[in-house]
């Protein structure tokens, strides 16, 4: 492999339009940050949108392997995990330095065939005080494709289909996660993601094997952080750690569960009606200090 990871550095604002579109989506009843605000935990997904040049999209919709990632020949790509530490706040409308960098790349045989882990590091600078922000590790898994079903089930005509509504609805024991194709398009606008596997049905099924359309695992991460804003609306989180260890597919039900752990500590789980764990979040937790104004 003649491929070699670099450093690639970026000055960015963080932008109030795909945080209205990601308030809007959630309707969670949270205040949406605007203009100055403070970003929620994980809202830089959003706030920081990349959208690839038409020129670079390869058949699955990523841009094509081989300049910032590495160029590996497995099909399926899934958000595996990661860990974000906030040292200051990100506001919307701030000027920021987005540093990242690959600083992994580990090849080995899995149960159902090869896989790969990359792992890639991004930094967030203050960019008028050079002053760290927030550092970032994400886990990227590829592997084999699932082989092509010999049938495939129709879906549903598109006139008997209902909204889901807001993706999280609070219940006396937790809160139940829903999906519908609309919210999955919404996410992956707001995100700047392009990847097939979460808008085109028949990619989804007939090319990688997928038993429908894949919910984003960045949306279920950031909405069990939106979970734990809901449930602790008084406290700020120093540092989170996510791991994805199967997919949602839309339209399955899955519920979320805050399980706090004292004194400052909260874990949050997405799990399907069975008791199978979907995603998992581990929050280290502060109490808010209100902000001093100048009289």
């Amino acid at each position: 492999m003649s491929w070699r990871p670099r450093r690639v550095t970026s000055a960015e604002t963080l932008e109030a339009g795909p945080v209205a579109a990601l308030g809007a989506l959630l309707d969670s009843g949270a205040a949406v940050p605007v203009a100055g605000d403070v970003l929620p935990p994980l809202w830089h997904w959003v706030a920081l949108p990349r959208w690839p040049s038409s020129s670079v999209i390869g058949v699955d919709g990523h841009p094509r392997r081989g300049d910032f990632l590495p160029p590996i020949d497995l099909p399926r790509r899934m958000f595996a995990g990661g860990e974000v530490t906030f040292h200051g706040d990100l506001r919307i409308g701030a000027e920021v330095v987005r540093e990242a960098e690959v600083v992994s790349v580990e090849e080995k045989p899995g149960r159902t065939g090869r896989l790969a882990i990359v792992t890639a590091d991004t930094r967030l600078l203050d960019a008028g005080r050079d002053e760290l922000l927030v550092e970032e590790r994400q886990d990227l898994i590829y592997r084999d494709a699932a082989p092509a079903p010999s049938s495939f089930p129709d879906p549903e005509p598109a006139s008997e289909l209902s909204p889901a509504g807001p993706p999280l609805v609070a219940e006396d024991d937790g809160w139940r996660f829903v999906t519908d194709p609309t919210l999955l398009m919404r996410f992956s606008t707001a995100t700047a993601n392009p990847h097939r596997i979460h808008y085109d049905w028949p990619y989804a099924t007939r090319v990688e094997g997928y038993p429908g359309l894949v919910v984003h695992g960045p949306f279920t991460t950031l909405a069990l952080a939106e979970t734990l804003r809901l449930a602790h609306p008084d406290r700020r989180v120093r540092r989170l750690r996510h791991r994805n260890t199967a997919p949602l597919f839309c339209g399955d039900p899955a519920r979320v569960t805050v399980d706090d752990t004292p004194p400052d500590t909260a874990e949050v789980a997405l799990r399907r009606p069975d008791g199978t764990a979907l995603v998992g979040l581990r929050a280290e937790l502060a109490t808010i200090t209100p902000e001093r104004h100048q009289p």
